[in-house]
């Protein structure tokens, strides 16, 4: 893996890492100042959310860094386009209208696949 990658899916990761972390060892009142949209959703779903997030950032580092089923790592990158493509419907069905954060995360992990797939 080049250094760009490490860079791009590192800064990606340590983002999942703590919003997952949030979002499993928080209350949804906690989280409602942050994130708006938790009210929609129920706690479990919320919960499950996170742990998606979290080994999701793990895909993206442990498998390259092991060199252990390495197809991991874009894979967890893809999920993470198809998971702010979802964050970005949320937000424009409810009352948060702010996808600016997400469209950028949508990029960056679009960029992400790319790099962990270049020979």
């Amino acid at each position: 893996m080049n250094i760009a990658y490490w860079i791009v899916a590192g800064l990606l990761a340590l983002f999942y890492l703590y919003a997952g972390t949030l979002k499993v060892i928080r209350r949804g009142d906690q989280l409602r100042p942050m994130m708006a949209w938790v009210e929609t959703v129920p706690l479990p779903a919320l919960r499950g959310l996170g742990a998606v997030e979290i080994l999701g950032a793990a895909g993206l580092i442990l498998p390259p860094l092991t060199g252990i089923a390495c197809w991991l790592a874009p894979a967890a990158a893809v999920g993470f386009v198809l998971l702010q493509t979802g964050a970005i419907v949320v937000h424009l069905t409810g009352e948060d209208r702010r996808i600016t954060l997400n469209v950028a995360f949508t990029a960056t992990a679009a960029v992400t696949v790319w790099l962990a797939t270049r020979p």
